[in-house]
């Protein structure tokens, strides 16, 4: 399947919420890059770590996102939200699934019903 890059965050001290907001704003713009997609995960056990994932077809237009102008000024803006040092692991979707109208791909003969209890 399509490999990506995964981003592992931390936020600093009272800057959790704050720090959401500043990575829905630079997430979208790896689009431009040649991302198929993007997603931002926060953890529920420890509200201050994040993951940002960007599918991309092409392990230079990854980089040229993250050392472009605006993710560049990004993390300047933003510096004193986030723990350092942050380094970018290349990763690969191996499977996904959804329910929805283009579900396809969930496992074959998996159906998209609620289990009883």
């Amino acid at each position: 399947m399509q490999p990506g890059f995964v981003v592992p965050w931390y936020a600093t001290g009272f800057r959790g919420d704050a720090f959401e907001a500043a990575l829905q704003e630079i997430a979208p713009v790896s689009l431009r890059y040649g991302a198929t997609s993007w997603f931002i995960w926060r953890a529920h056990d420890d509200r201050y770590r994040f993951q940002l994932y960007c599918l991309f077809e092409d392990h230079t237009d990854f980089e040229q996102y993250w050392y472009g102008p605006e993710f560049s000024d990004w993390r300047a803006v933003y510096s004193s939200y986030y723990q350092v040092p942050v380094v970018y692991a290349p990763v690969r979707l191996v499977a996904s699934g959804h329910v929805g109208q283009e579900a396809n791909g969930n496992g074959g003969a998996v159906s998209p019903a609620r289990a009883e209890p």
